[in-house]
């Protein structure tokens, strides 16, 4: 009888283990997919989830919040790498994923949150990395046929990637928004207009596979992304820009505002500030570094804030804050520029964006 009782016990065990969601996830941030700028909309400062976007509220109304609390686990556990003949047509977008619901985010709509580009255009490509596997990443762009007002079929989508990579760099530990695969690629240049970036992440060690659509319009622009946030709810981290420079940067540049001259700099290097977005009590800024004659395989940046304004985060960079002194120092990625290179680094404040501070630059 014992016996029996053991090996019942250890057959619930097995098949709760089994049960269990997959260890790995990850989604597109840039350009972001629906899961990840539907998410970022829809945060509040209290935790919960209320999407502004009406596509991303529709979305919400039919998967409910556990699809953006887990907005990086749009992922089959079996998928293998397979595409057409094993997830529906209409279902792209969703994965047609067994362990959370994301089937709103088939929904066929044209007011999905959408990021700005510009056919032909390099830009580096982010995608979180909330748990680390090697793999390779394909990414796909909709034929000019398509049109945002029917579900994602797989007849929509151009037969080849546009781009593919395998076992990218990466930065930042697994586990949260700042930790990030990344590799630079050219857009198609024969792109107009309203577009989906379908990307495809197998993983190299397991059959799990990573299914995510990105909505982009072909418009000239430089990564903003609009549709998503409002007056009362500012985004708390920034979309990243795809420019690519000698060497990674991302920032946002979603409004134009004062900006600095170019600082001479100490050691070799200058910097310019610029305000890129600002709401009631708070703005989000950019800082570029520009190495001098020679090339630095370091840099720090220093000013003072007005009165009343405070650095409460800040991206491609390392903040050190004393009352309204402000330093930033290169992150590990970005600190060496040839003679001439320049990068950047984004942050959020609270307060009035409404001064300008002069900056120095250091390089090492």
């Amino acid at each position: 009888m014992i016996g029996l009782i053991v090996a019942a016990l250890s057959a619930l065990v097995s098949a709760v283990v089994l049960a269990s969601p997959a260890s790995a996830h990850g989604a597109m941030m840039m350009p972001g997919s629906r899961t990840y700028l539907c998410w970022k909309d829809g945060l509040t400062s209290t935790g919960a989830i209320q999407p502004k976007n009406p596509a991303c509220a529709a979305a919400v109304a039919q998967s409910g919040t556990n699809a953006l609390y887990n907005w990086f686990a749009v992922l089959r556990s079996d998928g293998a790498g397979r595409m057409a003949g094993y997830i529906p047509d209409g279902k792209l977008c969703s994965g047609a994923a067994t362990v959370y619901d994301f089937s709103g985010f088939d929904l066929a709509r044209d007011d999905w949150p959408v990021t700005h580009l510009t056919a032909g255009a390099t830009i580096q490509i982010r995608y979180n990395k909330w748990a680390a596997h090697p793999g390779t990443f394909r990414l796909y762009i909709t034929k000019d046929s398509w049109s945002p007002t029917r579900p994602l079929a797989w007849s929509d989508l151009e037969e080849t990637p546009f781009d593919s990579v395998t076992d990218p760099p990466s930065v930042g530990s697994p586990g949260n928004e700042n930790a990030y695969y990344y590799w630079n690629a050219r857009l198609p240049s024969n792109k107009s207009g309203r577009h989906i970036i379908y990307s495809v992440w197998q993983r190299s060690d397991s059959n799990e596979t990573f299914y995510n659509c990105s909505d982009v319009v072909f418009d000239g622009g430089n990564g903003e992304v609009t549709g998503i946030g409002g007056s009362d709810n500012p985004p708390t981290s920034p979309s990243p820009n795809p420019t690519v420079s000698p060497s990674p940067t991302s920032t946002p540049g979603t409004s134009p505002s004062p900006t600095n001259s170019p600082n001479p700099g100490q050691g070799g290097c200058s910097a310019t500030y610029k305000v890129t977005n600002s709401w009631g009590g708070g703005f989000q800024g950019e800082v570029t570094v520009t190495a001098g004659s020679s090339s630095i395989n370091g840099w720090t940046v220093r000013w003072t804030q007005p009165s009343g304004t405070t650095i409460t985060q800040v991206w491609n960079g390392t903040l050190s804050q004393s009352g309204s002194d402000v330093s930033v120092r290169n992150a590990s990625y970005n600190g060496s520029l040839a003679a001439g290179a320049s990068t950047t680094f984004g942050f959020l404040a609270n307060g009035s964006s409404s001064s300008t501070p002069s900056l120095t630059c250091s390089a090492a």
